[in-house]
């Protein structure tokens, strides 16, 4: 595999040495509403089995979400075991073919997060989440399969002081998908919080990788160009929703700092299959990646499922992303060199 590079102009990717032009073009993985660390200890067939079949959809990159309860014992003491199965996870995307965007610090299910863990205070928090990030990033420097590190799913910045130990929200789907960085500003401002923050994760992970990118998955609500511009290049998760393509290409638009942008996550989630296949064309001159969803699920069972009339809503949803991200894949993310085709 080569390393993925940023192009000449600053506005897309390119793969080094040969410089042809990279297009992410994934999805973020889970297998029927699991996390992977539900199942990668023991199903790691079910692991194989879902990367091969992404990349016979035409998925050149996986989102791969890290919980950090799975990775740390204690503030200073890793998980080795799950050190050992991100490294496996690594050969497995060499092998396959698909580069990796590794998220971390995940706090999704509140089962699995360590007692302690809430209970420290923001600088020990912040201390514990940098050794994570050091252990994750000395796992994976070397391979060339890593696309990037996103520091974290959906930040939120605390402005107002908030409720000791309520470091999240954003319920959906029975998990925790967003978490503050802070409980208390003590008279920071928005940028310096987040700023402080990304510059401290970012020394873990340089210390022990120098080469891979780094950026982090934000909402659709423009943090600013102080905090973007402390990423190799911008992640943005934007759900068009139904009626609303041209505010959805709007918000997208102002997160065109002058690097690249990729759309890290989407989904026909509150929009038809139609106006999600308008809203990605439409997005080509201001992103350079999509990252949809994948569930475990291959387009040949949802198809049986629709056949005899068993398929529920969400299985729906979930082939009319399969089926447009492999009728778009060719679009989206060439294989040849060159200029994307109209």
């Amino acid at each position: 595999m080569e390393r993925i590079g940023i192009s000449s102009d600053g506005q897309g990717f390119v793969l080094l040495p040969s410089g042809r032009a990279f297009h992410p073009w994934g999805n973020n993985y889970g297998n029927h509403g699991r996390l992977i660390e539900d199942y990668w200890a023991t199903e790691w067939p079910t692991v194989e089995r879902d990367f091969k079949e992404m990349k016979r959809m035409g998925a050149n990159v996986v989102r791969v979400h890290l919980q950090f309860g799975k990775f740390m014992r204690s503030p200073t003491e890793p998980n080795r075991e799950s050190l050992d199965r991100l490294r496996r996870l690594v050969r497995l995307a060499e092998q396959t073919g698909l580069y990796l965007d590794l998220t971390g610090v995940a706090c999704y299910r509140r089962s699995d997060v360590p007692p302690w863990y809430d209970s420290l205070p923001e600088k020990e928090r912040w201390q514990a989440q940098q050794r994570f990030w050091g252990e994750v990033a000395a796992q994976c420097a070397n391979s060339p399969a890593i696309f990037f590190y996103d520091l974290i799913n959906e930040p939120v910045i605390a402005t107002e002081k908030q409720k000791a130990g309520q470091w999240y929200t954003g319920d959906f789907g029975g998990l925790n998908w967003l978490q503050y960085l802070d409980l208390d500003p003590a008279g920071r401002d928005y940028d310096t919080i987040a700023g402080q923050w990304i510059d401290a994760m970012k020394r873990a992970i340089r210390e022990q990788d120098r080469t891979h990118f780094i950026s982090a998955g934000w909402l659709p609500f423009d943090p600013g160009r102080r905090i973007l511009n402390h990423f190799d290049f911008v992640c943005v998760h934007i759900y068009p929703e139904k009626g609303k393509v041209n505010e959805a290409l709007a918000t997208l638009r102002q997160f065109n700092i002058g690097k690249p942008v990729v759309i890290e996550e989407t989904f026909p989630l509150t929009c038809s299959q139609d106006e999600l296949r308008s809203f990605l064309l439409e997005s080509r001159p201001y992103a350079t990646g999509w990252i949809g969803h994948y569930n475990g699920e291959p387009r040949s069972q949802l198809e049986a499922l629709k056949n005899s009339g068993k398929i529920t809503d969400g299985q729906k949803s979930w082939l009319a992303w399969e089926e447009l991200f492999r009728e778009l894949g060719p679009v989206m993310a060439p294989a040849d060199p060159g200029s994307r085709p109209n």
